[in-house]
């Protein structure tokens, strides 16, 4: 057994779920099924780690993947930050944020956090089921019991425009979920905050950002693609997408 096979071994003992078929979120007149983590299982940021370059993610506390049997457009994507240069687009982005500080805070709740994200979701998403005034599914989200879990604050002067949720793994970030004040909305802040996930990889020596998934025909998702030289997991490996 070689190292990059062994590393993966402790996984080996995981139980996994598979959900009958639901609608996509993604794609239109698409089904779709996951794969779940058990729920119940004993996990630490270092096996979650291990997870994530297997293409899986978290929402909440509860790690799934994509597991569709017609469909295989939905891949993990990452950026090594190492090989990763910003395009002239993304350099403006980081003049035009040249007065935003950035703070780095462990994962901890706030009110002023929660009101932002509340602002957020109902000026992208309206009257959706995704918008709630439960501050506990808030709090579900933001981190999990055995995830490292920080916050990235972005401030104008004194106003807090933005947080950018992130899991700090063994190898890299993941950007679990960034949210802002749509009257910022001209400072591209998505992208800023990817940059600086970008950078505090670099800092602490960690070779990856994790963007979650990424299809090819999902508008919302091209963004994703922006950052060159972007890795795709292929289910056996990562690739750089051409």
């Amino acid at each position: 057994m070689n190292d990059e096979t062994s590393k993966y071994h402790q996984l080996h003992d995981y139980r996994f779920f598979v959900t009958p078929e639901h609608e996509c979120s993604y794609l239109p007149n698409r089904q779709a099924t996951t794969l779940f983590i058990d729920p119940q299982a004993d996990l630490t940021t270092e096996t979650y780690s291990l997870f994530s370059e297997l293409g899986f993610r978290r929402g909440g506390d509860h790690v799934y993947r994509p597991h569709c049997t017609l469909c295989h457009e939905c891949k993990s994507v990452r950026i090594n930050v190492n090989k990763f240069t910003p395009s002239r687009s993304q350099r403006r982005i980081s003049k035009k944020n040249m007065n935003t500080t950035v703070h780095w805070i462990e994962a901890t709740y706030k009110q002023e956090h929660f009101e932002l994200y509340q602002l957020y979701m109902n000026h992208r998403h309206g009257d959706s089921s995704m918008v709630s005034d439960d501050s506990e599914q808030y709090q579900r989200m933001m981190n999990a019991p055995w995830c490292k879990t920080k916050l990235a604050e972005f401030y104008d002067n004194d106003k807090l425009i933005a947080v950018a949720i992130t899991d700090w793994l063994g190898n890299g970030l993941s950007a679990v979920y960034t949210f802002f004040d749509p009257d910022y909305s001209e400072y591209s802040l998505g992208t800023f905050s990817i940059l600086q996930q970008v950078t505090a990889a670099k800092k602490s020596e960690r070779d990856y950002v994790y963007l979650g998934y990424w299809i090819k025909d999902c508008d919302k998702m091209s963004y994703k693609n922006k950052f060159a030289p972007i890795e795709v997991f292929n289910g056996h490996s990562w690739q750089i997408h051409s």
